[in-house]
């Protein structure tokens, strides 16, 4: 027995010594990691261990928003400044030349310590290798090949009637509303119509969400983002016990997401086979037909597939609904740009509620109060890559193995970039205004901008229209521009708006 015990104490004698041993090793590597950057300017760290950890958990914590947070630091630090989260370093580049040079390269990919945190979310696969996560250039351009043809203008093209057709839901809800004489909780309902838009056109299925409070799928979707906020910006979210309720709740929603598209597909597939069922001419046909022209398609390229499904739910209905959320929004603060833009709609559509593709292109002020919100408040507020050789940033030289990001929220708001930047403008972007230096990508630049950004701006543009066309809309009491960082940024207040027909459109 006491050899046992004497083994025990040598053992645990010898852990001791080997934790010891590592803490002194990542010790000398966080020292040897400060060295090699801290000739970068950026805010002082607040621990040696942790860096700028605390103050982003604090600001999170607080309800405030960290984009602020690095607007202000990137204000009082210039167009490349650094901060420490553990062992990872972040450079902020706000530098136009620099943005051009990396996001329009496909020579930098996407951050490792970004695509672990989606890749997989609480050790449930999340959005995986799919368009916005896959780093190697071939993986991911053999799945842009594959969804080009989705999303080219020709097909965009045949989807007006759809889109007419789910945002005619939407004017119906508004005009009961408007008899009523009631508020509407705008940011729910085009958060609804947006995600039918998506279901309808992307992978053919009817779903009434508007009428349907109780589909799981918008719940789900907020779940996955609320997550996915937790998972990227503190690393022992899911450690904590008091999180392990919801963190149960995420893996749960990143299940049904899945599950529901591995369904979707495997129909599909069959009815495409020729086994009797409906085969839609929608995004999710073209996509397998496009897949079946490749050489080859592995059981990875399947999952690749499901990977696209989720990150078309996240990325193709979330961020086009808090778009039209925050116009309404600005609409609702700015009337004389809403009665400019109701007139535009006015001389442009008139009385039709069948919106043709022509019109779109004719509304060229709505295009820019869409523009403008997304300045103001891009939804998708940045993108980030891996430096893996030194560059030099405005004379600063930035020393390779960091992570760069870049922030459209930022330079959206640095008064070297925009005017009075605070000011909801829409002229900023009129056809003859001077067109921003790569200071103003609320869709990312280069290869891997999205692409779904056409798509995504018919959308907004079809449904503000019918929206301008028959309803003012006037904030309801204690409504704020508060912005809720859910990964995508939406309106805080939930733009709850009086909503009354317009005269030439009464009930």
């Amino acid at each position: 027995m006491s050899f046992v015990f004497t083994l025990a104490a040598h053992l645990l004698g010898l852990l001791v010594i080997l934790l010891f041993v590592a803490f002194l090793g990542y010790s000398a590597y966080l020292k040897y990691v400060h060295l090699k950057y801290d000739h970068i300017p950026g805010p002082p760290r607040e621990s040696f261990f942790f860096g700028h950890s605390f103050i982003i958990w604090r600001t999170m914590k607080n309800d405030d928003l960290t984009h602020d947070l690095f607007l202000k630091w990137a204000e009082r630090y210039g167009s490349v400044y650094k901060i420490n989260l553990l062992h990872h370093v972040l450079v902020f580049i706000t530098s136009p030349e620099s943005v051009k040079e990396i996001l329009m390269s496909t020579k930098y990919t996407k951050d490792l310590f970004l695509h672990k945190r989606l890749f997989s979310m609480f050790g449930q696969r999340f959005l995986g290798n799919g368009l916005v996560t896959a780093r190697e250039h071939d993986q991911w351009y053999k799945q842009r090949r594959i969804i080009d043809p989705a999303f080219s203008s020709l097909y965009l093209r045949t989807l007006t009637g759809t889109f007419n057709e789910q945002a005619e839901k939407l004017m119906a809800k508004l005009a009961d509303v408007a008899d009523r004489k009631s508020e509407a909780r705008m940011l729910e309902l085009v958060n609804r119509v947006t995600l039918g838009v998506i279901i309808k056109v992307a992978f053919g299925m009817d779903i009434e969400l508007l009428e349907n409070a109780s589909s799981p799928f918008p719940a789900a979707i907020e779940t996955c983002l609320k997550g996915m906020v937790h998972n990227i910006r503190n690393a022992f979210f899911q450690y904590d016990p008091r999180n392990r309720a919801f963190v149960e709740e995420v893996r749960a929603a990143c299940k049904l997401l899945r599950s529901t598209g591995a369904e979707w597909i495997r129909n599909r597939k069959s009815a495409l086979q020729g086994d009797g069922g409906d085969v839609p001419k929608d995004i999710l046909t073209q996509i397998i037909k496009s897949a079946g022209k490749e050489e080859s398609m592995t059981q990875e390229d399947e999952e690749f597939m499901l990977d696209n499904f989720v990150t078309f739910f996240i990325a193709g209905q979330e961020t086009t609904a808090n778009q039209l959320a925050f116009c309404i929004l600005e609409l609702a603060r700015h009337p004389d740009i809403q009665k400019k833009a109701q007139k535009e709609v006015d001389d442009v559509i008139g009385m039709k509620r069948e919106i043709s593709y022509e019109d779109l292109g004719k509304l060229v002020y709505l295009s820019q109060v869409l523009k403008e919100t997304l300045r103001v408040y891009p939804t998708a507020p940045g993108t980030s890559r891996d430096l893996v050789d030194d560059i030099v940033v405005d004379g600063v030289r930035v020393p390779g193995g960091a992570i760069s990001i870049f922030s459209s929220y930022v330079s959206s708001k640095l008064e070297r970039f925009f005017e009075n930047p605070k000011e909801f403008n829409p002229d900023r972007f009129h056809p003859d205004a001077p067109k921003p230096y790569y200071c103003y990508y609320p869709f990312s630049l280069g290869p891997r901008a999205c692409v779904g950004k056409n798509f995504a701006q018919m959308e907004a543009k079809l449904v503000m229209a019918k929206l301008l066309q028959r309803f003012d809309l006037v904030l309801a009491a204690g409504q704020s521009a508060e912005i809720l960082d859910l990964g995508t940024l939406r309106p805080k207040s939930g733009v709850v708006c009086a909503v009354t027909h317009r005269k030439h459109c009464g009930p």
